[in-house]
């Protein structure tokens, strides 16, 4: 297994970086998530736009091109070889002498096996809410400290996730986006998350009998939906089947599983689409 560090390749047992870096001293960094099928980069494009926008957002600067990182990532999936596979991207605030003043970001790319599962659950997850608002929700940080302090919360809960709201108002689940189904709409917040890209694919969905809606809704809007579904890289459009101990809807998922056959559709044709040739081949 081989992770690439600042452009070089290295055995997983040999790859390190220092302790005086930004991401240890001070949380500092960023990081982008995508996955690999049948080693191909699923909407690279999209994940590489919004990764050079997080890196703008926190002054950070990527030392490689865009080219030159798609590249980057080809390589180390060329080495690896493993077909089903998510990628991370990482950028560090880099060594700091004073372990507070950001000099030259460090470029990790991480790639691990992913299990792709395309059939849905009848059951699907059960999520916990918590008032919560991420900073700088708009950018992919590597600042996950309230999801992973609240680890417990979520098994005290018999849940499986947490679900942001601020002060009622719905956002996001730390590493997803969140939609409910009515009747007639498919709603998904739109102020203060993240915009995913597999949330992006799923608002561009042509879906009879249903609009989709970004706008703020409540807690008791969720428990009261006909349906409820996350939205990620690794999970697609994927059911919720209880939210604060509340089921939703008949547990049956007839509109999520629709979205998600269409949503697997589009990546399969994204599968198709070839990028420029490597640069130095």
């Amino acid at each position: 297994m081989y992770i690439s560090i600042n452009n070089e390749l290295y055995l997983k047992e040999d790859a390190k970086i220092s302790v005086s870096d930004l991401s240890i001293q001070r949380g500092y960094g960023i990081f982008d998530f995508l996955k690999t099928i049948n080693n191909k980069p699923i909407f690279i494009e999209n994940y590489l736009d919004r990764f050079y926008n997080s890196a703008r957002e926190m002054n950070l600067e990527v030392e490689l091109n865009r080219e030159q990182l798609r590249n980057s990532i080809q390589k180390l999936i060329e080495k690896n070889d493993i077909p089903n596979s998510g990628i991370k991207i990482i950028l560090t605030g880099g060594y700091s002498e004073d372990g507070y003043t950001m000099i030259k970001p460090n470029l990790v790319i991480i790639q691990t096996p992913l299990d792709i599962n395309e059939i849905l659950p009848e059951q699907g997850i059960a999520l916990v809410s918590y008032n919560h608002q991420r900073q700088l929700p708009h950018v992919k940080t590597i600042d996950y400290l309230q999801a992973i302090r609240l680890q417990k919360f979520v098994r005290e809960n018999h849940a499986d996730d947490l679900l942001y709201h601020n002060n009622g108002l719905v956002r996001e689940c730390p590493r997803a986006n969140f939609f409910i189904i009515t009747d007639s709409e498919i709603i998904t917040a739109k102020n203060e998350i993240l915009n995913g890209i597999t949330r992006s694919k799923i608002l561009s969905l042509d879906l009879p009998n249903h609009t989709f809606a970004e706008r703020d809704f409540t807690l008791a809007e969720v428990y009261n939906a006909k349906e409820a579904f996350i939205s990620s890289s690794t999970k697609n459009a994927f059911p919720i089947y209880k939210v604060d101990g509340k089921l939703i809807g008949d547990g049956k998922n007839e509109i999520t599983s629709r979205i998600n056959e269409k949503l697997l559709a589009l990546i399969a044709l994204d599968q198709m689409v070839e990028y420029m040739p490597l640069a130095d081949k």
